[in-house]
């Protein structure tokens, strides 16, 4: 069955090159027959043509989706195509029209047309210094002011990307309020409590396409092209009609960057080094063969426009990486006898490492190539590509929280190395009276290659079609989509379903309305309906929607409110993996069901400008219900596996309410002796579970009675379960980062505050205990996390502009070398020091 299926997909795809190739063809063949019936339908009153190119007066771009409207008749007008041209049929004599584009001044304008004749008019619209102008997408899949929109959204640029030598995303990431990346899982609210990222309630995207592996649901971070990005959207809030099942808290969308009319090649090259840690930790322990741990970096981005009318970007990354965590030390193993008496069948099979293995290598390249068709108008369509190889690790448990802080805990440690690729076919079209059509799909393999019998391979097939109507007079758009999304998985780790190969199949339609009422009201609406199917089981099918409204209270002071459902189908490896190294496993669970929520929020959008710093004040408070929830849970699941580890487990139902508030600004990029930039922001989470005393699972304690087993609930498993808070959840985030401009110098300075976690599995410290004799390296955690309150972490950064393609700068993370975990077991990095050299040509 998996074979045949393979099969049809080649068929697919392949077919699907040669509709591409033969699109264009069919398109001129049927387009004058669409004109002459057009026409025919029109009345016959004398008529010329206007037509011309939009441009930015500023940067001199041409700008394409420019609405085109006659004054008078506003119903009347149209759109400029990807390369920012219009054409426009109109009655002969006098009008006035009116040019605008999200983000810049509107232009009104007189032509005069003749019967028979065409007139040609460029349009130069002009920047709107007067307020900060962020232009959106991911809201509703076209471009919208941030202010108009009735969801939270933080907007991150990559200015900051940039300047805080970021090699992977999440670390820029970590900067935007009310997100916080745990060991790669995002959590957005505290929705979440952390998987190693697996199960992902957060949908990544890149250009719009999901962006998380197939099998497992997680993102890859070093994967994003930090090379070549226009912005990153932060959805905060249930967005699972236009995302689909992933987006349970919010979505994540890297926007990457296509050429300007200048051609723009840019290098960087960092390298630097970690400090010791503040713990006490042997000083010889730490240095790497006589060397302190380092790490370098080279990013390379080419943009251009070849003839006019093909856009050719590619970028890349290698990445070197000692790491701050060592090899751990040889296994200590159980005797025989210990063993049977305490239940523990499984043999011990622990690889023993250097510390030259845990030297991470990663090497990346990216493409995207799109052509802009001379013959029909409106039409693009390309070809975009993004590989990489990658040797790396997986660091489940520290040796103990002192002077072994910066060692892995023997059998926790992973060894990896990746080869993943995605292709991404695309063709979009538009018409002049504002129908946009998008086929986009991508194909996203991933090969792992792990120790310990880990290693896993996969494909991903992701087709989407999108209609989108624009009624420009009556301030509506109308969007729609058919989404088919199939991920096929091979891999010993997943045989507990019945066979090592997978597939996960997912198909939904949606649709979503946004109305513009008297320029001062938003109203969104949309609804999906889900199909889900694993392997040969019977399939899911359900439906969800969303509403929201945005008020104009003041000229700058929008109030916001909006509804939401979230329906998440547990991913391969949540249901299926078993992996054990030592006594560490992931145990699986094959009676895993979907998790539901419903989410609302109210919030207040105010608009400042202080002198030429210019921003947006913004607070909401939300309420977000689970029904179902999946907690990963660390537990003793099962003596025959292993002693200890972790499993996904439906634990009842929860609450996450809250509030978060914000404030982000910048003073104008052509101020070119002082500037500004500001991201703020503070969030507080009340994570409870509202069924405590709900039995979700039993098992037979080690040396325990098969016959009495124990019963696991939230309060027989929570270390302190005092206010029934939810394990894993930062209750208090505070996030800045400010940014300073003096004429060739910049000094920025990052800042965040983790408050301490309330609660944790009770299994932690039932570890420290069965851990402590001869037989067992000692873990430890639970002092640790209880004598730290919360932690406060500073980085900062000094650059100096040589010239205009020339700057240097000194970035460092942690300034205070602060020791800290943002997860049980698990270091986080001391101080890294780094040199920074940009070349733009």
């Amino acid at each position: 069955m998996i074979f045949n299926l393979k099969k049809s997909r080649r068929r697919s795809i392949f077919g699907g090159i040669f509709i591409v190739r033969d699109m264009e063809k069919w398109i001129r063949l049927f387009l004058p027959i669409l004109v002459i019936y057009t026409h025919a339908m029109q009345a016959q009153s004398p008529t010329g043509v206007v037509k011309g190119t939009v441009y930015d007066f500023t940067t001199k771009e041409q700008l394409p989706g420019a609405t085109i409207q006659v004054l008078n008749n506003l119903s009347k007008g149209t759109a400029t195509d990807i390369n920012g041209r219009y054409m426009l049929e109109m009655d002969t004599g006098y009008s006035r029209l009116v040019c605008s584009f999200v983000g810049l001044k509107t232009y009104t304008f007189s032509v005069h047309v003749e019967e028979g004749r065409v007139t040609e008019q460029d349009v130069y619209l002009k920047s709107n210094a007067k307020s900060l102008e962020t232009v959106v997408v991911s809201s509703g899949k076209f471009d919208q002011h941030i202010e108009d929109i009735t969801v939270s959204m933080e907007v991150l640029k990559p200015k900051l990307i940039a300047n805080k030598n970021t090699t992977s995303i999440e670390t820029a990431l970590e900067q935007v309020p009310g997100l916080s990346i745990i060991d790669n899982d995002p959590q957005i609210r505290g929705g979440s409590g952390f998987t190693f990222g697996v199960g992902s309630r957060v949908q990544i995207l890149q250009d719009g396409i999901p962006l998380l592996s197939g099998d497992a649901g997680r993102p890859e971070w070093n994967y994003v092209p930090v090379e070549n990005i226009e912005q990153v959207e932060v959805i905060k809030g249930v967005s699972s009609v236009l995302y689909g099942s992933s987006a349970l808290n919010g979505v994540i969308n890297v926007r990457t960057a296509y050429p300007r009319s200048t051609p723009k090649t840019m290098i960087t090259v960092s390298s630097g080094e970690y400090s010791l840690p503040q713990s006490p930790v042997n000083q010889k322990d730490w240095w790497y063969n006589n060397k302190i741990p380092g790490l370098a970096n080279i990013n390379f981005f080419h943009s251009r426009i070849i003839k006019q009318n093909l856009d050719f970007v590619v970028g890349g990354n290698f990445n070197m990486d000692q790491g701050y965590v060592q090899a751990p030390p040889p296994a200590i193993y159980l005797p025989w006898d210990i063993k049977r008496a305490m239940n523990i069948t499984a043999k011990d099979s622990i690889h023993t490492f250097t510390n030259s293995d845990m030297l991470k290598v990663r090497g990346r390249i990216n493409f995207n190539l799109r052509y802009r068709s001379k013959k029909i108008q409106g039409l693009n369509y390309g070809v975009n590509g993004n590989g990489m190889y990658n040797k790396t690790n997986m660091i489940m448990a520290w040796l103990d929280d002192s002077a072994n802080i910066n060692k892995g805990y023997p059998g926790a440690v992973f060894l990896e190395r990746q080869v993943m690729f995605n292709v991404d076919p695309f063709i979009k079209y538009s018409t002049q009276s504002g129908i946009h059509h998008s086929l986009i799909g991508r194909i996203f393999h991933t090969d792992n290659q792990i120790t310990n019998n880990q290693s896993n391979n996969g494909t991903n097939y992701f087709f989407e079609y999108q209609v989108q109507r624009a009624f420009k007079s009556l301030g509506l758009t109308a969007t729609g989509g058919l989404v088919s999304n199939i991920s096929t998985s091979t891999s010993n780790m997943y045989a507990s379903s019945g066979t090592p190969h997978n597939v996960m199949q997912n198909r939904s339609a949606y649709i979503q309305v946004d109305y513009k009422l008297w320029r001062i009201i938003t109203l969104s609406g949309g609804i999906r309906y889900e199909y889900f199917k694993m392997n040969s089981a019977p399939g899911n099918y359900v439906p969800i929607a969303r509403g929201g409204v945005n008020v104009q209270l003041l000229k700058a002071t929008y109030a916001r409110f909006s509804a939401g459902q979230g329906y998440r189908f547990p991913t391969i490896t949540e249901r299926f993996i078993t992996t054990r190294a030592g006594m560490f496993a992931v145990f699986p669970n094959t009676a895993l069901i979907p998790e539901q929520s419903t989410s609302y929020e109210l919030g207040l959008k105010q608009g400042f400008k202080i002198g030429s710093f210019m921003g947006y004040i913004d607070g909401a408070v939300f309420s977000q219900s689970y029904k179902n929830t999946i907690e990963f849970l660390f537990g003793e699941w099962d003596p025959s596996i292993a002693i200890a580890g972790f499993k996904f487990i439906n634990t009842g139902n929860s609450t996450v309410n809250g509030m978060d508030f914000s404030i982000s600004g910048t003073t104008p990029e052509t101020n070119k002796r002082f500037g500004v930039t500001a991201l703020l922001g503070y969030t507080y989470v009340n994570p409870v579970s509202t069924t405590p005393s709900y039995t979700y699972a039993q098992y037979v304690p080690i040396a325990g009675n098969p016959n009495n087993p124990e019963q696991l609930s939230y309060n027989s498993t929570s270390y302190n379960p005092t206010g029934n808070i939810m394990k894993y959840r930062f209750q208090h985030l505070v996030k800045a980062d400010v940014e300073f401009k003096i004429y060739r110098f910049s000094w920025g300075i990052s800042y965040r505050y983790y408050s301490k976690m309330a609660n944790v599995d009770k299994a932690l410290g039932d570890l420290e205990t069965l851990t402590n004799n001869p037989f067992f390296y000692p873990i430890k955690s639970i002092g640790f996390w209880n004598s730290h309150k919360g932690f406060n972490i500073f980085d900062t950064r000094l650059s100096y502009r040589v010239n205009s393609r020339q700057k240097v700068s000194l970035v460092c993370s942690n300034v205070f070398n602060v020791t800290y975990m943002l997860r049980p077991m698990k270091l986080e990095p001391p101080r890294t020091t780094m040199i920074q050299y940009v070349y733009e040509f």
